[in-house]
């Protein structure tokens, strides 16, 4: 029987799709607890509004750049999972790595003609096991993390900014520096992406545009893709 009966069955979209259920059940809870916590802090109504158009208008790019990449993942594992998977953990890259060393694990080949039930299973166990430790040590850190923000500056509470945007920094180093050192075309679209988008903020300090603001890194991250495409 072809796996890919199993993978896309109706079994398979019930039991994803209450995973995805629950992703949206805290979302709404994070919400719901976030305005609460805003009135609070006395954050206005026009705060909120322009606080979730940022957000949605920020959230555009990297959505379609998972939605394009979880076609190759649907390919190969089928619709619920990619499905479940990426509403889950978002990174197409690792779980493709990770379905690809459980079909390897079983002799096979991810996109070869000799994939299986077994191999497709066996895939499925290690893109969950493979994540694991990441909702560990959210479950047994997360609540510390703020004691040891204030750990890293040192008790002051005016360097907590910089401590944030260095922690942002690094993370979108440590993203683009193996596309830096590859030499390749990811290489040109991360050097495009960060010329468009110094080009837009030095642009913005003299025009002042809320929407270009919100959408610079869309297009900064569009526009690199275009242009290592194109050149």
């Amino acid at each position: 029987m072809d796996y890919l009966k199993i993978a896309n069955g109706p079994v398979m979209w019930l039991v994803c799709g209450l995973g995805v259920g629950l992703v949206l059940v805290q979302s709404l809870l994070f919400v719901r607890r976030s305005i609460i916590a805003g009135r609070e802090l006395g954050i206005t109504d026009q705060q909120f509004k322009h606080a979730v158009k940022a957000s949605t208008i920020s959230a555009i790019g990297p959505s379609l750049v998972i939605l394009g990449g979880m076609i190759s993942l649907l390919v190969t594992m089928g619709g619920p999972i990619a499905w479940m998977r990426l509403s889950y953990i978002g990174s197409v890259q690792f779980e493709l790595m990770s379905a690809e060393f459980g079909a390897q694990a079983m002799g096979v080949s991810l996109d070869g003609p000799d994939m299986n039930a077994v191999a497709f299973t066996n895939g499925v166990w290690v893109m969950a096991l493979g994540s694991f430790g990441w909702v560990l040590f959210t479950g047994l850190c997360t609540h510390k993390m703020d004691k040891f923000r204030n750990v890293l500056a040192g008790g002051r509470k005016a360097f907590m900014p910089f401590l944030s945007i260095a922690a942002v920094l690094g993370a979108f180093a440590y993203l683009a520096s193996d596309r830096i050192m590859r030499f390749d075309q990811g290489t040109k679209s991360c050097i495009a992406g960060f010329a468009i988008m110094a080009l837009i903020v030095i642009v913005n300090r003299k025009l002042q545009k809320q929407w270009l603001k919100e959408w610079a890194m869309c297009i900064a991250m569009f526009g690199g893709m275009l242009i290592a495409v194109l050149i």
